[in-house]
């Protein structure tokens, strides 16, 4: 135990958490050169795809220095903070992290947020400044931003390049150094935190696991302390960085467990994995995740509607932290309401199902939870917009709010406070350090969903950053807006919003689905209701084929008798219900994504 060092590396999205894994790989000799590729550690091709980790993934390396051997267990961690609850668990499976800041960007929003979670879990902190061989880089101006936050020597602030390997090595020995080895539980009884875990299809669940107290091997008899459920361990091993059995794993050890279990909604981040005999409470921390943004989710085809449950069944299995119940749409038919951690988390769920399953689905508008009090004083949670009451029925409404905390150039903070306001934002303090401002407010988290990310990134030509949490509930003045396409509601656009925010909202829908949708055969309308009346509107005309194309003379009423004809025809198709719309999967994904 005494050669073992476990550490993650924590810092804001797009720092280069992954590239500097990679090279500590190659410095360690855990993979050879011509092996090596990018995003190691990323083994999803939506997350090599994007340049973002959005599953943590441990790695086990070996590093000879001064004649000795150390186990270097490194777990590299999501940016977003969609993902910070797996974050905070990472943090409990180690004994220090490197905390990671850009040298073109400084220190930014998320940086401070697991920063706090690092040094809550009483981490070893070891500041670390990336991307040095940046012609962009302020290594000095952000070497002051870090001393300021941390209040450390500047020497003890080290500097290395992912890209090109400079620093790397010294990083490793400081890690040798400066993190402590694990400390074993006073008992004998193999006890392990469950910081992630993933679903095979011939193994079950595997769950991945910090080995707190005994040891655990091939065979033994196990539980999860919170869920209940027994199990045997059918294999147990490291990562190397690829699943490697082992004889064992011991106190102190960062492995896996393959349980065999195959039912969704058992295995969740945070729980323990103790002896079957074992009578102890769980180790500290654990918390069941609560979704935080909702959207529901129906096949283009109720064909599919199995195949869906199917699909999101097996999503489940490899990710607890998204939930999903059966619901029903008179217009939609039978789908799913999908609670996600945020935006993200919901559009990379989206993207599974359509790259892994190839369904084609209809995804309404993400929404959040609300509170209402009818005027006969009963209470119901809505967590769908279209199942939002009408205004006349409703006593109150209450909304949850965010803390938020911004970190830009002060020179952007007019025009971050302008947004903000426009945002119904309240504002708290504001704090400097080195040429960086940290503003902290309080604002609805419906605001925060109605496109204030790339708001924020324009207003400061992309350098500020933001991090929250939920805040608690708090009274809400909002209504439902519906939009109707050729006469008819299409629940998958409702939107609860502002009331003071309904016409600028409604306008910008209905110009924004009028471009998206293709024409149709027939003249339809385009329309926004909300309050009781209709807000905005717009008319498209249907596709006209010239039916005079093969006429090349004569009198013109003979054309004019035909255009009518076409005319009445139209009009017979739309009254016999043929003019009802089909809209294309990629228009409710446009319109989520406010592309």
């Amino acid at each position: 135990m005494d050669k073992i060092r476990n550490f993650s590396i924590i810092a804001h999205i797009d720092h280069g958490k992954s590239t500097l894994a990679d090279r500590m790989l190659e410095v360690t000799g855990t993979i050879e050169k011509r092996k090596m590729r990018e995003q190691v550690l990323d083994s999803m091709e939506l997350e090599r795809e994007r340049g973002i980790t959005i599953k943590m993934q441990p790695v086990r390396m070996k590093f000879k220095w001064q004649g000795e051997e150390y186990i270097l267990n490194l777990i590299d961690t999501p940016g977003h903070i969609d993902f910070s609850y797996e974050v905070s668990r990472a943090l409990k499976a180690v004994e220090g992290s490197i905390l990671l800041v850009d040298a073109t960007q400084g220190v930014q929003a998320q940086t401070l947020t697991t920063l706090g979670m690092a040094r809550d879990a009483g981490l070893t902190i070891i500041p670390v400044i990336s991307k040095i061989d940046s012609a962009l880089a302020r290594v000095e101006e952000v070497k002051s931003e870090i001393v300021t936050l941390l209040g450390v020597d500047p020497g003890s602030i080290l500097l290395v390049s992912g890209k090109t390997g400079e620093g790397v090595e010294d990083l490793l020995k400081e890690v040798v150094t400066r993190i402590p080895s694990p400390v074993s539980e006073s008992n004998d009884h193999f006890r392990s935190l469950v910081f992630d875990f993933k679903y095979s299809n011939h193994r079950g669940v595997i769950v991945f696991i910090r080995a707190v107290s005994g040891e655990v091997k091939k065979g033994d008899k196990l539980k999860f302390k919170i869920a209940g459920k027994s199990f045997q361990a059918l294999e147990v091993g490291i990562f190397a960085p690829e699943e490697t059995a082992a004889e064992r794993i011991q106190t102190g050890e960062i492995g896996y467990i393959v349980t065999g279990i195959k039912e969704p909604g058992v295995v969740s981040v945070g729980d323990t994995v103790a002896n079957e005999a074992d009578t102890l409470s769980p180790l500290s921390g654990y918390r069941e995740v609560r979704p935080v943004v909702w959207a529901s989710i129906y096949p283009e085809s109720q064909d599919d509607f199995t195949l869906l449950r199917q699909a999101l069944l097996r999503l489940k299995l490899s990710d607890s932290a998204f939930t999903f119940e059966e619901e029903s749409s008179s217009v939609l038919g039978r789908g799913f309401r999908c609670g996600f951690l945020g935006m993200l988390h919901l559009e990379i769920i989206s993207e599974r199902l359509r790259r892994e399953f190839d369904l084609p689905l209809i995804i309404t508008l993400p929404s959040i939870t609300y509170e209402v009090t009818y005027r006969n004083k009963k209470l119901e949670t809505i967590y769908t917009p279209s199942f939002f009451p009408e205004d006349h029925l409703v006593e109150s409404v209450r909304e949850p709010w965010i803390k938020a905390s911004i970190i830009t150039p002060p020179e952007y903070l007019g025009e971050i406070l302008k947004l903000l306001y426009e945002h119904e934002s309240e504002v708290g303090e504001t704090q400097s350090f080195g040429d960086r401002t940290s503003l902290t407010l309080l604002m609805p988290l419906r605001e925060l969903m109605r496109g204030f990310f790339d708001k924020l990134k324009s207003t400061t030509s992309g350098y500020a950053s933001i991090s929250y949490d939920i805040a608690g509930f708090r009274d809400a003045d909002v209504t439902r807006m519906d939009i109707i396409v050729a006469d008819e509601v299409i629940p998958a656009f409702a939107r609860v919003l502002s009331r003071r925010q309904v016409e600028d909202e409604a306008e910008s829908s209905v110009e924004r689905l009028a471009k998206l949708l293709p024409r149709q055969m027939f003249t339809l309308k385009i329309q926004a209701r909300a309050l009781g009346r209709i807000i905005s509107s717009k008319t498209l005309s249907g596709i006209k084929k010239d039916v005079t194309q093969h006429m090349y003379g004569g009198d013109i009423t003979r054309k004019m008798k035909l255009r009518e004809k076409q005319k009445k025809g139209k009009k017979k198709m739309a009254l016999r219900g043929k003019g009802t719309v089909n809209i294309p999967q990629e228009v409710f994904l446009k319109m989520m994504r406010n592309d």
